[in-house]
């Protein structure tokens, strides 16, 4: 990834980054405890871009904050940079592409989707390892019985949560985790 560059860009939800190469975007950072930590996260895996941004990382800054702000966005057309990602988790990643905004799938059904039916545990592996969250949308991903499950990114499951209801759906039958926080 050391062709990969990135950048921060403001948000509804807080200061968000990307990172890309010329094949796509290499990483997604969802917004941290503040922006130079953000910024932190993302440079461990890429440099400050010193040039001009291409124009598929410009679009897809674009559509994380209308998302953020709460804009349906389809996000199926934005390149990603799959060099280094193992062939299990680029199947289970391009099935969970086809899971839409308002829509939810339990980490066995995403298994399923992915060819590899019983294979629950790893899709869990590949989703605490997903490169581009929301891109990707991992927390459309639940436990069986439709539980929250977990989530890797800043915020845990209460950012989880957020985005979901951004979206329509609601854990614990729609009531607040924790009050205040979004």
């Amino acid at each position: 990834m050391d062709s990969a560059e990135y950048m921060l860009f403001e948000t509804a939800l807080g200061v968000c980054g990307i990172a890309w190469s010329e094949a796509g975007l290499t990483r997604v950072q969802l917004p941290d405890r503040d922006a130079a930590a953000t910024a932190a996260r993302l440079a461990k895996s890429a440099r400050r871009a010193g040039g001009a941004v291409p124009s598929h990382a410009t679009d897809a800054a674009e559509r994380l904050a209308l998302h953020a702000s709460g804009e349906d966005v389809d996000f199926s057309g934005v390149p990603l940079d799959f060099t280094g990602i193992a062939t299990f988790e680029a199947t289970v990643y391009h099935a969970l592409r086809k899971i839409g905004r308002g829509e939810t799938v339990t980490y066995g059904g995403l298994a399923a989707l992915a060819g590899s039916p019983g294979a629950a545990q790893a899709v869990g592996t590949a989703m605490a390892r997903n490169p581009w969250p929301v891109v990707v949308p991992c927390h459309r991903v639940l436990a069986a019985g439709n539980k929250p499950g977990g989530f890797s990114a800043p915020g845990g499951l209460v950012t989880k949560a957020k985005l979901l209801e951004m979206e329509g759906v609601y854990l614990d039958g729609g009531e607040p985790m924790l009050p205040g926080l979004f």
